[in-house]
């Protein structure tokens, strides 16, 4: 792209021209995505990644793709944005898998006006949090919407990772007697998303716990290759996930509230509002479930991390209620934990 100028400082608001194919979109893609990403393969500016296949084959057996989109309201909330959710979220969906990440693509759907400096800071993030995952956005696409017709912008992240040969993790592989384990406290991006929009007056702040979680996950599949389950647990919060692993399963899963990791400002936003924590959505924890032999080593392990300092084994399975999740409760009672009927909170991520 020899001779491409810089974006024009004047153009201080995103315009339907910078959409529009032309030389305001050449040099909006030029100046923010391409350099700031700053990646041999996206330097190509080809309609798509070219991607060695042998250097894949290296690291395992399988492909593990996906993809998600973005739109949370606001852009910017205590923690992170939603450049460095989407980098963040995307990582974690192919981790929990146990697969590498390598490799990302980023279409933005930005609503015109939008100005470029938040554009160009939602890139920046973005690249902070691929480095910190040791991934690289490696193509992409930018579409302009007229006013109205989008919330200022909407982001979709695609994903590649490598899955070694001896890893087998799935919703279906829990066992009775396995373990839970969560690496950290719960709700945290929920509550950081609603104390963002001023729906509260709060006298502290909530931090959304936005994070990657892939150094984690191989720290965790070295000390226990044999995980059963694991899943991010973003929307829905952890009653939908263990709720999808115990019908998978055909098992039964048990829960005791009373080691629950909850922050006391989140729950007491939540008795507030009448939300409960456990349909709360994260975007830095995890799930996992691993044999009983297995689980307490694991979450020492995990402890070592900075994204796993409050690991915990929060429950087991069962093989009684198969396809039910059981709450045991600080009270000595026992609860059926559904998974979650309707929304909470919409645009939380």
């Amino acid at each position: 792209m020899v001779g491409m100028s810089k974006l024009s400082s004047a153009n201080s608001n995103i315009t339907l021209a910078h959409g529009a194919g032309g030389k305001a979109m050449c040099d909006l893609i030029q100046d923010i995505f391409v350099e700031t990403f700053a990646n041999d393969e996206l330097r190509q500016l080809e309609d798509q990644a070219r991607l060695g296949l042998d250097s894949l084959m290296k690291r395992g057996d399988r492909l593990a793709f996906t993809t998600d989109s973005y739109v949370v309201d606001p852009l910017c909330f205590p923690g992170g944005d939603i450049g460095k959710l989407a980098v963040t979220g995307t990582v974690n969906d192919l981790a929990v898998g146990g697969a590498t990440p390598l490799y990302l693509s980023c279409a933005m759907i930005i609503e015109e006006g939008l100005p470029t400096d938040t554009l160009r800071r939602v890139a920046a993030s973005m690249q902070r949090a691929a480095v910190e995952a040791n991934v690289s956005v490696v193509t992409g696409d930018t579409k302009v919407v007229p006013r109205g017709a989008a919330d200022k912008l909407f982001i979709n992240t695609t994903g590649v990772g490598v899955i070694a040969s001896h890893v087998d993790i799935r919703a279906g592989n829990a066992l009775p007697g396995d373990k839970l384990i969560i690496n950290g406290y719960l709700g945290d991006h929920g509550a950081a998303i609603v104390d963002a929009r001023g729906e509260m007056s709060l006298d502290y702040s909530i931090t959304s716990d936005c994070q990657p979680l892939n150094a984690l996950v191989a720290r965790m599949l070295e000390c226990c290759p044999d995980i059963h389950c694991m899943r991010d647990v973003t929307r829905g919060g952890l009653a939908t996930v263990l709720n999808e692993f115990a019908a998978a399963s055909r098992v039964g899963v048990l829960l005791d509230e009373g080691v629950l990791p909850i922050r006391p400002e989140v729950r007491g936003m939540c008795e507030i509002l009448g939300l409960d924590p456990l349909y709360l959505a994260n975007e830095g924890k995890l799930l996992a479930i691993v044999p009983a032999e297995r689980a307490t080593a694991c979450v020492q392990s995990m402890r070592q991390h900075p994204a796993g300092t409050h690991s915990a084994i929060i429950g087991e399975v069962r093989a009684t209620h198969p396809g039910r999740v059981i709450l045991q409760t600080s009270f000595g009672g026992d609860r059926v934990v559904d998974m979650l009927v309707g929304e909470q909170l919409p645009r939380i991520c």
